[in-house]
């Protein structure tokens, strides 16, 4: 199988010789290191040296204040690309004293058409080996917008006494996303096979909000951006970190492909529990721990826990590090460790 084909039947649930693995996004902090462990120069040739089933492709975004389209909103009105670098939802947004529909007016809300570069979208799809998965890495986080955009604690209080301004901010960000994918999966179109959209909605205990306001206030756009991908014959992998598993059936019945990351040492999502609960219904990525096996363990425990997952799923599961960004705290021989384990072909018994 190439990486394409063992995509496809690892997130159908149908055999395949070995699961597909994904590097995820390392760091540019940590990037040296595995740079030097690898013996390469750069991402492109470090993504073919580790074996990644994937390539992603960002969506190329520059305006007078943003170098990342998850920057695009500039929530403080002081023209800075300071969510590029250093994302806050707890600091308040430029809506935090907004009490009224009127009061939302002032903003200049971005236009993608006018910052998104067509060319370069079809040359960063191209660049991507006609062997490899390509995925795009959309985000479209817009209740984390829309929680900056207010900062959270106002904005968490607004869905409960004001749900009326909270959504009329929410639809705007969510109006632009779907604007902006269009452009890129137009520009991109016969080039991916993926993307990856997501929001955090979960902690190391369970949900920052109820299940009920997730649905209330967070499945209809997921569920809008889904269908999107959807329509352009992509697969979607939801993106959350912490413990969602109270909303995963939810997630399942929007038409999310794939949920990422299993971060395996929050309440619930240890692999065994998904298994138990979701096998057959959707497939998974991540499950190799970030917190602290691929920081402190030693290369043969990732070695063990990359086994132990393969073995309780055949399929229907993508190996990858537990958080999509590496960090400089994890030792790159785990991250060999890693796709050395996932990309061996056991002999059948």
């Amino acid at each position: 199988m190439d990486s394409i084909e063992r995509f496809y039947a690892t997130v159908e649930g149908r055999p395949a010789d070995r699961p597909a693995a994904w590097l995820g996004m390392p760091d540019i902090h940590a990037q040296p290191a595995l740079f030097e462990c690898y013996g390469v120069k750069n991402i492109h040739e470090l993504k073919l040296a580790v074996g990644d089933d994937f390539y992603a492709v960002e969506v190329p975004y520059k305006s007078e204040t943003a170098s990342a389209i998850y920057a695009a909103f500039d929530w403080y009105m002081n023209g800075s690309d300071v969510d590029a670098e250093e994302r806050t939802l707890t600091t308040p947004g430029c809506f935090a004293e907004a009490e009224e529909l009127e009061d939302l007016e002032f903003f200049p809300w971005p236009d993608p058409e006018k910052y998104i570069d067509v060319a370069e979208c079809k040359r960063r799809a191209d660049s991507a080996p006609e062997d490899k998965v390509g995925l795009g890495i959309m985000w479209s986080a817009h209740f984390q917008d829309t929680c900056a955009a207010f900062g959270m604690e106002t904005a968490l209080m607004n869905m409960v006494a004001n749900p009326e301004i909270y959504e009329a901010v929410n639809e705007k960000v969510l109006e632009f996303y779907l604007k902006a994918n269009k452009i890129f999966y137009e520009a991109t179109r016969g080039k991916l096979h993926a993307v990856l959209i997501g929001n955090d909605m979960g902690s190391q205990r369970g949900l920052m909000i109820s299940p009920e306001m997730v649905r209330e206030f967070v499945m209809p756009g997921c569920k809008k951006l889904v269908e999107q991908a959807h329509s352009y014959g992509l697969k979607v992998i939801y993106h959350s970190c912490g413990s969602i598993i109270d909303i995963i059936p939810d997630l399942i019945e929007a038409g999310v492909d794939v949920v990422h990351p299993i971060q395996a040492l929050a309440a619930g999502m240890d692999p065994q529990n998904l298994k138990e609960k979701f096998e057959g219904k959707v497939a998974f990525c991540g499950g190799v721990d970030t917190q602290e096996l691929l920081v402190h363990g030693s290369a043969e425990d990732v070695r063990g826990k990359v086994r132990e997952l393969r073995s309780l799923f055949p399929t229907g599961l993508i190996i990858s590090p537990s958080h999509e960004a590496i960090l400089p705290d994890v030792p790159p021989k785990n991250i060999k460790a890693l796709f050395d384990e996932a990309q061996k072909i056991y002999e059948k018994s």
